[in-house]
Order: structure tokens, then C-alpha cells, then sequence
């Protein structure tokens, strides 16, 4: 898999205030990369060097290999701040003046406001729009010229729950279509369901990265419990594909290997002559999870 974006040791400093701290990051290319964090974590700010809308103050990135320039720049549609329209002019009109900032040709207009389901409201003008339709045309703008790289600030942030799902299902449009999607966002919901690795920043600092499953520890855990615990956990132990055993008020918590379910576990223990009466399926808390890294 291609690296699109490597970030080497970037910090940038307000005065006393350390806004990114040596943050390194490699993204590749399909990912769906959150930057998850409490605000104020420098989310922002890291977007902000990548984009070359502000300056480290040391480090470097590079984007799809080499330092960044105008024609790499023409890969990545971003959207970074609360949309910024003229009122009183259609979605169309609008579209029209990126075009020409973007030197896009015009007939990209129909085919982004299509992607964002606009179509029948582009003739309607940006004041008479929802918030969730302003944050539509915006992810509009972004794709005008067909970047292969987005990178979105908080794209849901005020949105009610229509609006959230609307940005949601386009984000994973997009995904299905073969873009790379950089999304800072401090909703561990919204990362949740979007992303496949997430970075997780405080206080300018990165405290860890990778796979959204290692790192939030989305994996499931078993619980089963029988007449004899001893006996039980001695077996669950011989057992191929059963990790991280663990006993807790009466039961036994376990991790099963990629591939193998709880009808797979009680079938096993069956066969040496343990017959559970108890054996469920416990969700990850990842809330608990996500406040324990930034504790």
C-alpha cells in the first residue's frame, strides 16, 4: 500500500503554548485516518501544517513521496473551516467561483453536487440552506477537480443526527470509491464508525496510532462461566485461538482469535467434557477505552 502523507517530528508553538509536539504519522493510501482528541488537542493545528496553512516551527511532511508543491497540492480537497459562502448566491454560483479559484473547469459543478445529493437544491441560494446542507456544499467544493486526498475538520461538528448521517454515508461513498479520507474530529463515535486507523492527540502530543481495533481495542470479549472455574480456566488455557484469560465475578473473560466465535468455544470445551452454564458475548466499551489513553 502507497504512503500518500509522512509526517516527521512537526511542533508548532503559540508563545508558551505547545499547540503539536513532535507529531510523526505515516498515512497510506485507502486509509481512513481519524485525528481523534479532546479539544484543544492540536488536532487543527496538525491539519493546518499539512495543508501549508500555517508554518512548523520544525519538522517536515511530505505528500505522495516529496516535499508539497502546486501540483500535489491539486491532489488534496480539504475543508478545514465552517463553509464560507456568499448568502445571496445559488449552490451553482458558488461552485462557479471555486471552479475558477480552483481552475477546475465548470463542468465539474453537476458531478459534485450529485456525489453530496444537492442536485435539486442547486439552484436554491446558500442562505435558504440547513446547516447540514451548507456542510454538503462544502464537501462539494472540496471534491471539485476529483482529489485523491481529503482532509476534513470536524466534518459533522454541529450537525443534528440527520445531517451527521447525510456527511457519514458521503464519507463512505467516497471511501467505496478509492479516496483517502483524513478526518479530525474529537467525536469517538464518528471515528468509530468512519475510520480504519485513528490517531489519538492530547495536549499537542501523539499518544498513539495505528489500526482503530488495536488501539480503541474494538475486539470483543467472551465471558463463560461453568460448575468448576478451576477446571474451566485450566481447559480455556489448551484451547487453540484463546487469549487474554481473565476471571471476574464468577465468569472467565477471554479474547478469541480473528475467525473463531463463541459457537466454536463452547464446541471445543464440550469436547473436553466442559459443559458451560453461562457463555455470552461482552461489547467493547470504547468510551472507557478512548478516557483511559487521555486520562
Amino acid at each position: 500500500m502507497s504512503e500518500i502523507l509522512s509526517i516527521n517530528n512537526i511542533s508548532k508553538s503559540y508563545g508558551k503554548i505547545h499547540a503539536v509536539e513532535q507529531v510523526s504519522l505515516s498515512i497510506h493510501n485507502g486509509e481512513v485516518y481519524g485525528i481523534l482528541g479532546p479539544n484543544g488537542s492540536g488536532k487543527t493545528t496538525t491539519l493546518g501544517i499539512i495543508l501549508d496553512v500555517l508554518k512548523a516551527d520544525s519538522g517536515t511532511f511530505n505528500w505522495f513521496g516529496k516535499a508539497p508543491d502546486k501540483f500535489t497540492r491539486k491532489k488534496i480537497g480539504s475543508l478545514l473551516e465552517t463553509p464560507n459562502f456568499y448568502p445571496y448566491l445559488s449552490a451553482r454560483q458558488n461552485l462557479g467561483i471555486a471552479c475558477k479559484v480552483k481552475q477546475v473547469p465548470e463542468s465539474e459543478i453537476d458531478r459534485v453536487l450529485a456525489i453530496v445529493n444537492l442536485t435539486q437544491r442547486a439552484n436554491s441560494k446558500f442562505k435558504t440552506y440547513s446547516l447540514g446542507m451548507k456542510q454538503r456544499l462544502a464537501l462539494a467544493s472540496a471534491l471539485l477537480g476529483n482529489p485523491d486526498v481529503l482532509v476534513l475538520d470536524e466534518p459533522t461538528n454541529g450537525l443534528d443526527p440527520q445531517g451527521i448521517a447525510e456527511v457519514r454515508t458521503i464519507i463512505k461513498d467516497l471511501v467505496a470509491q478509492g479516496k483517502t479520507i483524513i478526518m479530525a474530529s474529537h467525536i469517538l463515535d464518528e471515528v468509530e464508525k468512519i475510520c480504519s486507523h485513528v490517531a489519538v492527540l492530547k495536549s499537542g502530543k501523539l499518544l498513539t496510532y495505528g489500526p482503530i481495533q488495536a488501539v480503541l481495542n474494538k475486539q470483543e470479549q467472551v465471558y463463560v462461566a461453568a460448575e468448576d472455574m478451576g477446571l474451566l480456566k485450566a481447559v480455556l488455557g489448551q484451547i487453540d485461538g484463546v487469549s487474554g484469560i481473565k476471571e471476574s465475578s464468577n465468569k472467565i473473560y477471554l479474547m478469541l482469535a480473528q475467525g473463531k466465535d463463541s459457537a466454536y468455544l463452547n464446541k471445543a470445551l464440550f469436547e473436553k467434557g466442559i459443559v458451560v452454564k453461562e457463555l455470552g458475548v461482552q461489547k467493547p466499551d470504547l468510551e472507557a477505552n478512548f478516557l483511559e489513553l487521555v486520562k
